[in-house]
């Protein structure tokens, strides 16, 4: 199962990342709900620190690119399979750091993978 960390999650409903958590785990994947507010999303804490999360297959960003530079170790530390940079949050100079460690990149909207069975 493909673990995805949605880094810039909110506890608001109204926010796409929410929407994006709660749409991984109605297509039964498991996510790591990590955000600047504690709160949670359909039973998922949301973490306000920078845990060691294992077995991270996807990263998915809800981070505007001023705010990714504050995390840019912590997401390559998670050496994720791919990172999903969602409208808004393309950002050439991580992706270039992403990319030089493997990581596969995608610029995509979650919510759209996943409606359409690509995610």
């Amino acid at each position: 199962m493909k673990k995805t960390v949605v880094l810039g999650a909110s506890p608001n409903p109204s926010r796409y990342s929410n929407r994006a958590v709660k749409r991984l785990l109605s297509n039964g994947y498991e996510a790591v709900a990590i955000g600047i507010r504690a709160g949670e999303i359909n039973g998922i804490e949301i973490i306000t620190d920078t845990p060691l999360v294992k077995n991270v297959h996807t990263i998915t960003l809800y981070l505007n690119p001023e705010r990714q530079k504050l995390h840019y170790d912590y997401i390559l530390s998670l050496q994720p399979e791919r990172i999903i940079f969602n409208p808004g949050t393309e950002n050439h100079e991580l992706m270039r750091l992403a990319s030089e460690q493997g990581i596969e990149v995608e610029v995509a909207c979650t919510l759209i993978l996943l409606s359409v069975g690509e995610y």
